[in-house]
């Protein structure tokens, strides 16, 4: 959760910002230059500077609840994320045939389905051990660059469930499938120009191996198989935890660790082995994780108070805007963040006061509006309200919340606003290893077992820049310019 209203009067000063840059530098640089050296202190690096901003945040702004609320998020996304590698890690999915560049395409489309259905970070955890198996005798860093790409982010954009950012959407009232009926445009778009980038460059990689090791390695006499089925309880358990509504606090999270445990004990030891499974890399991930959800609390905060004084609210600046910011800082506070931009920009007041009214008479009284000031506005917001929170309005419990997203889509002029947060936001996390969960995660293990993954400025230098960009740059042009 963000600074409260009443907390912005002692909001952190931008040079409280610097240990969050000094971190990314550091995760970008350090093992570029100082591999050696920063495989043994990142976790002295991390939690370093978070101690800083820490005690700034305790001592300085004494701003206790905020700190308590960033915590919470960590516990929150590494309970998430650890239970999903955990659970994942017992399932053994065994390929079968040769990866040729039009059966990786099969495989990353069934991908982005599933992404939608399991969330990016349970599709990356469940995908990533077989799609390296799979293609094990060529593979190479556009592999996993464009698993991370496609799988761990722009897939997830069609229901709340597929990321962060549009789960968060979906709790302040957005409906469910809003989301799918409005961005599938942007998805099917962004899906298939990164799913044509792919073939043309796996065809080009495919074409430089020999025939004779392409046909040694054909699968001839495979079969596909899945093993350690039992965690599809346990994977169902920590989706339907994610969906919980959080109260009491820490019993998501309860929830989550419990299954995580379920799963460990009771999967085979032999299909923990088959995965090459250990903690290495989810305990790589929490470390770094815990300096970056510290060190981001000023950035986050500062954008919060300053958002709609950053440029001229165009769709334009809310999709780069959420998009740029969401390469480096967690994409679902950057989200929140926007979108309370833009009920700062473009919600009348006293047209939500009018509709409450509405509410509270049941209707009775529309006819009232209907010529008067901001009659469109009451008509069009009363009746997305209706359409999309129908039992709420029956029973007179609407918040102000539930009100002020119903004036967006209820508007059409305004829904561009919304879609381009939420494209900007799952989108861009693709464009660094931090900007979205999963990212690292994927590296991590790719890392495990052996697989060669850029540096975090070869990563953008050599792939988010000409495969991403590009993309992101088409999306831009045909919906939010």
């Amino acid at each position: 959760m963000l600074l409260a209203a009443a907390e912005l009067a002692r909001t952190p000063t931008p040079w409280m910002i610097l240990p969050f840059a000094g971190l990314l530098l550091a995760i970008a640089l350090a093992p570029l230059f100082f591999s050696g050296w920063w495989g043994r202190h990142y976790p002295k690096v991390a939690i370093g500077l978070g101690s800083i901003t820490l005690a700034y945040y305790l001592f300085g702004l004494q701003a206790g609840p905020r700190v308590f609320d960033a915590f919470h998020e960590y516990i929150s996304f590494i309970a998430m994320i650890g239970a999903l590698y955990v659970v994942s890690g017992g399932i053994h999915i065994q390929v079968k045939g040769e990866a040729t560049p039009w059966a990786n395409l099969g495989f990353l489309a069934v991908g982005t389905i599933l992404a939608n259905m399991l969330g990016t970070t349970g599709a990356s955890m469940l995908l990533i051990r077989p799609w390296i198996r799979m293609n094990k005798y060529r593979i190479t860093a556009h592999h996993i660059v464009f698993f991370i790409f496609i799988i761990s982010n722009v897939a997830g954009c069609l229901t709340p469930i597929g990321d962060p950012p549009l789960f968060l959407g979906y709790i302040k009232g957005i409906p469910f499938w809003w989301v799918a009926e409005h961005c599938w445009p942007m998805w099917g778009v962004g899906v298939a120009t990164l799913l044509l980038m792919f073939l043309v460059v796996d065809v080009q990689n495919y074409r430089r191996v020999p025939k004779p090791v392409r046909d040694q390695h054909s699968g001839h006499g495979e079969t596909f198989k899945v093993t350690g089925l039992l965690n599809i309880v346990f994977l169902g358990a920590v989706l339907g935890a994610i969906l919980f509504a959080g109260n009491p606090p820490f019993l998501r999270e309860a929830i989550m660790v419990a299954a995580a445990a379920g799963s460990y004990f009771l999967t085979p030891r032999s299909v923990h082995e088959s995965n090459d499974f250990n903690f290495h890399p989810v305990k790589e991930v929490a470390i770094l994780f815990i300096g970056i959800f510290a060190t981001m609390m000023p950035a986050l905060d500062w954008l919060a108070v300053n958002a709609r004084e950053l440029g001229n609210p165009t769709p334009t600046f809310f999709y780069f805007g959420s998009g740029i910011l969401s390469s480096v800082l967690d994409n679902a506070p950057t989200y929140l963040s926007f979108l309370s931009a833009i009920f700062g920009a473009f919600i009348d007041n006293d047209t939500v006061a009018q509709v409450q009214h509405l509410v509270q008479t049941g209707g009775s009284d529309l006819a009232t509006f209907i010529h008067g000031e901001h009659a469109d506005q009451i008509r069009q917001t009363f009746m997305a309200l209706q359409k999309y929170h129908g039992d709420l309005v029956a029973s007179k419990k609407v918040g102000t919340e539930e009100i002020e997203i119903a004036y967006l889509l209820g508007n059409v002029a305004f829904n561009r606003y919304i879609l381009s947060i939420s494209v900007g936001a799952v989108f861009f996390g693709a464009n660094t290893y931090i900007g979205n969960g999963p990212n690292f995660m994927v590296k991590a293990i790719a890392d495990q077992t052996g697989v060669k993954t850029p540096s975090f400025l070869a990563y953008i230098g050599r792939y988010t820049l000409p495969f991403m960009l590009p993309m992101l740059l088409i999306v831009w042009f045909v919906f939010f310019r």
